[in-house]
């Protein structure tokens, strides 16, 4: 996600896994723990996941019976609508005379796998739509605290008793504000349909099984983050496209005008200068703007960042304005980093010491600021004598942590090189080898920035020489994720075409050689 042109969020669907937020599945206790108060939850994952007493839900005797009746076939259809609720549970009660070893409940995930540990589950089942939560086995409507107006809190909740099915609460979300009876009937029709598609599920069910999974990524975050403010959705695979524009029709008609497929030359994260703010944002070091760095450090119990002046320091004669001046700009980059990398858990900022306790309210009020628009949950604690700020965000999935350094192109991390100049005689030769010998026609040459302007700039570039050469014009484009030696060469189709590196043959062929006589 950008804003004015710089990367403020960074998602990564690994498709590696299996356990996204918010799927629910047959589980199986396997293991109660009374000291922790606890079960482990044998859901199919190489850990078994982890379930707190706390995190049952008060309505957790109704969906045991409940879940008991749909796979005993007992329960037929499934609305709630004739379901006798089953009591409420103790909120202080015991976990070993709750649940059984081998039980089979559902569950649904609250946190993906993170470091060593297992998913986090609870059984206070709930499906979100774009303006509404559905949760069964409850007849409360609740509403968001983001909704100030007393009038507009009376008139959605009026309008949700309305249209409710039995026997189900809903949370209505911050952007059901000002909406029409019809968007949100049609949002919890979904929401029902979706219900019944896990009754459907329960009834074939077997033990660890997926019963109902959350949308996907893309999918969930159009359904979570859309608001008024967007300019544009761009996406750079028709599927994907096509995907999109199929939901935005369900949930948001008005905004299938801001869906566009990129189908130019450049990769969509250069064109947008996406792949540099990566290269940039992401490492060990990050520099402020205006002055200053942080050094930031991840450890398996808290992340840490440390605001640096660096040469800043040396521009300003008052140390305490110095101090202030390098805080304020750390503060906005500490909170725009925490959400582009999705740090959780515990945070401490070491800032630059601050005599002033006005100077240190006003970095702790400008952290606040800039964090009222993260959408997880957080508590910042005040600046301590120490200059320490300490924050908690909540945490659902691992931190995203790309890695900025580069193996050496030059030698592929081995410690052994060629020369680098040999890179442009092997381009030169694979471009001789496919306009000539394979009479290739329209391919593209993608390179790093530096070998961009030494092919193409000059009155008569090495790009030109080519064409009055083969009377074929190669195009070339820059590619800031290649390396300084590396490159890529597409067909007129976009295809990349499998080349053979003779230099890295002939490097090959000398290692060899030595080995040999070693």
């Amino acid at each position: 996600m950008l804003q004015d042109k710089r990367l403020i969020e960074y998602h990564f669907d690994r498709n590696d896994t299996a356990y996204s937020v918010g799927d629910i599945f047959l589980g199986t206790v396997k293991k109660v723990m009374p000291g922790l108060n606890a079960a482990f939850i044998d859901i199919g994952y190489q850990k078994d996941a982890f379930l707190h007493y706390g995190d049952l839900g008060e309505n957790f005797p109704s969906l045991v019976k409940w879940g008991r009746g749909v796979q005993s076939q007992k329960i037929t259809v499934g609305p709630l609508k004739t379901f006798q609720f089953d009591g409420t549970l103790d909120k202080v009660g015991k976990i070993d005379a709750t649940l059984k070893k081998s039980q089979q409940l559902l569950v649904q995930i609250v946190k993906e796998p993170i470091s060593t540990k297992g998913p986090r589950l609870s059984t206070d089942i709930s499906m979100a739509g774009r303006y509404l939560v559905l949760v069964p086995f409850s007849n409360t409507i609740s509403v968001s605290k983001k909704i100030v107006s007393r009038t507009e809190r009376d008139r959605l909740k009026r309008l949700i008793a309305s249209i409710k099915p039995e026997n189900f609460g809903v949370i209505i979300r911050t952007v059901a504000e000002g909406r029409e009876v019809a968007e949100l009937d049609r949002d919890m029709q979904n929401m029902v349909e979706k219900w019944n598609t896990l009754f459907l599920n329960l009834k074939a069910g077997k033990p660890n099984d997926k019963i109902l999974g959350e949308l996907g990524r893309t999918s969930s975050m159009l359904r979570d983050m859309l608001n008024e403010s967007f300019d544009a959705i761009t996406v750079d695979s028709p599927a994907m496209y096509e995907e999109m524009r199929s939901y935005l029709q369900q949930i948001a008609p008005d905004k299938l005008g801001l869906l566009k497929l990129h189908t130019g030359k450049v990769k969509v994260f250069e064109h947008y200068g996406i792949e540099k703010q990566l290269k940039t944002l992401f490492g060990k070091a990050v520099t402020v703007p205006g002055g200053g760095y942080l050094v930031i450090e991840h450890t398996e119990a808290l992340h840490v960042v440390d605001v640096n002046s660096g040469n800043k320091s040396n521009q300003e004669g008052d140390q305490e304005a110095t101090a202030l001046h390098v805080n304020l700009s750390a503060a906005k980059e500490v909170a725009r980093q925490l959400r582009l990398r999705d740090m959780g858990g515990i945070i401490v900022v070491d800032f630059i010491d601050m005599k002033s306790g006005e100077s240190r309210k006003k970095v702790e009020d400008a952290v606040h600021s800039i964090m009222k628009h993260d959408k997880a949950r957080y508590t910042i604690l005040p600046i301590t004598k120490f200059g320490l700020l300490q924050i908690t965000r909540q945490r659902v999935r691992p931190a995203e942590a790309i890695v900025t350094g580069e193996v050496c192109p030059t030698c592929g991390g081995t410690g052994k090189i060629s020369a680098s100049i040999l890179v442009t005689d092997e381009i030169d030769n694979s471009i001789d080898d496919l306009l000539v010998a394979q009479n290739q026609s329209g391919i593209t040459l993608s390179v790093h920035p530096f070998l961009h302007a030494y092919y193409t700039k000059g009155l008569v570039s090495r790009q030109m020489k080519w064409y009055l050469k083969y009377y074929k014009w190669v195009k070339v484009m820059k590619d800031t994720s290649l390396g300084l030696t590396e490159y890529r060469i597409e067909d007129e189709h976009g295809e990349e075409i499998e080349l053979h590196s003779a230099a890295a043959a002939m490097s090959r062929l000398q290692d060899r050689e030595i080995e040999i006589l070693d």
